[in-house]
């Protein structure tokens, strides 16, 4: 799952995405307001955690945007203690959950976690299509009844098709999940055909059916229901 999170304090913003970095996340940063509102209108989110007191305006800004782009992206609000106000403004405009400062990391990422499990996968961290199970608190899954390991890259890109079944996914938006800034760095999407290719034999040498169409000029369509 790709977060943005919008922190105007360095080290504050560095603790939030080494953590949930360590968690597996594919995390992307903003300093202020404007850096937020490029990254929103340039890219997609899972969710985002945004600071709502920040040095040249208000994340409150962010949300109402990103409410309009893409109403289905989660949105946890940072706030200092005292800013009730802000909090009931944030909730009321789209936010999903509030986290006070200061606040225990461990805290932030059952937030995250819980907040994943609601708005991607309808409340529950099992994650099942056709032959395939994931379980998203462990990482685990199974294929045919079958446990199959996968790299970090292979999960991500995994997670991503099912909870998008059905839908036909570029490459360019698949890359930007799976690498996130680091994208641009990519000359090529040789990384991308190489982990489907990995995935899908993978996923095949259970016996199962490969779930994963690609669409010619396009991208790809995971069906495997």
């Amino acid at each position: 799952m790709k977060l943005l999170i919008v922190e105007d304090h360095a080290e504050l913003l560095e603790a939030i995405s080494e953590t949930l970095s360590g968690e597996m996340f594919v995390c992307e940063t903003a300093g202020n307001l404007d850096a937020a509102q490029e990254k929103i209108r340039l890219y997609d989110y899972d969710i985002l955690i945004v600071d709502i007191n920040l040095p040249d305006g208000s994340g409150l800004d962010i949300i109402r945007e990103l409410k309009v782009k893409d109403p289905s992206a989660g949105i946890i609000v940072v706030s200092a203690r005292n800013s009730t106000t802000h909090k009931i403004e944030g909730l009321e405009i789209g936010a999903d959950d509030y986290i006070t400062k200061p606040f225990d990391m461990g805290e932030l990422v059952a937030r995250v976690k819980s907040l994943m499990r609601r708005r991607i996968f309808s409340g529950s961290h099992m994650l099942s299509s056709g032959e395939i199970a994931v379980d998203t608190s462990s990482r685990e899954v199974q294929v045919a009844g079958q446990p199959v390991d996968l790299t970090r890259s292979e999960y991500d890109i995994l997670l991503f098709f099912m909870a998008n079944q059905g839908r036909v996914i570029s490459r360019e938006s698949l890359a930007e999940h799976i690498w996130g800034d680091n994208m641009d760095l990519a000359d090529s999407f040789d990384f991308i055909y190489s982990h489907i290719k990995n995935l899908r034999k993978k996923i095949t040498g259970t016996g199962a059916s490969d779930p994963i169409k690609a669409i010619y000029g396009v991208g790809y369509k995971f069906e495997a229901g």
